[in-house]
């Protein structure tokens, strides 16, 4: 806690002068570009990934960057999409994993989370994914198979966004864009789904993503 309560004091004292016109303007309301939905996992920052100031992200967290179908649990997820669309007006949402996630871990071994009965729960949202492994990974294992769990998962949860109205609508109108990303933590690299290969490639342009319907996922080692 000492170091969280220092670095506060850091802040008031060198940094928040230096940038007070930039927080006077975030008082009067926000902006934001995108919804940025990601994992918990500590080792992930949002605005240092990319590069972006207070007010720019909207940014969703939970355990392994679930997106709950909206028939199926209307809650905090569901609650923040729509605000983050129907409320601010973005145009992207983001759904990003990354590298070594534990909750994707979970995925591939349920037995491990035995313990904690609440993260078993919020997994069940994740049985889509489960599913696509057991189906088509079977011949991975390790760090390749857990890759292909992050993948899919992101995917995975593309598709659950449509089921929720406000996307359905912004998708349909052609003002809003899903795009997935999976960020590898040891190289600093993300990759971006591109519909056009159906592969996960290295993130060096912007492309549109508005759909992965249909999709047919051949994803490449990251």
């Amino acid at each position: 806690m000492q170091k969280l309560i220092e670095g506060i004091h850091h802040f008031q004292n060198t940094l928040f002068g230096s940038q007070r016109k930039l927080f006077e303007r975030l008082a009067q309301g926000q902006s934001p570009e995108a919804l940025f939905i990601t994992c918990s996992d500590s080792r992930i920052n949002p605005n240092l990934l990319t590069q972006t100031e207070p007010g720019e992200l909207f940014i969703l967290r939970n355990a392994g960057n679930i997106v709950p179908r909206y028939d199926a649990f209307l809650g905090a997820e569901a609650a923040t999409i729509e605000f983050a669309v129907a409320g601010l007006g973005v145009k992207d949402i983001i759904v990003c994993g990354h590298s070594h996630c534990g909750a994707m871990n979970a995925v591939i071994d349920p037995a491990s989370t035995q313990h904690l009965p609440a993260l078993q729960q919020w997994l069940s949202h994740t049985d889509s994914t489960r599913q696509i492994i057991t189906e088509k990974y079977a011949d991975r294992n390790g760090e390749a198979l857990l890759m292909a769990t992050i993948q899919e998962n992101v995917l995975a949860q593309m598709e659950n966004l449509h089921t929720h109205p406000v996307v359905a609508s912004g998708l349909s109108k052609g003002e809003l864009r899903l795009h997935g990303w999976v960020y590898k933590i040891e190289t600093g690299e993300v990759f971006d789904y591109d519909l056009n290969t159906c592969q996960f490639q290295l993130l060096t342009e912007y492309r549109n993503e508005i759909s992965i319907a249909n999709r047919k996922p051949n994803q490449v080692e990251i």
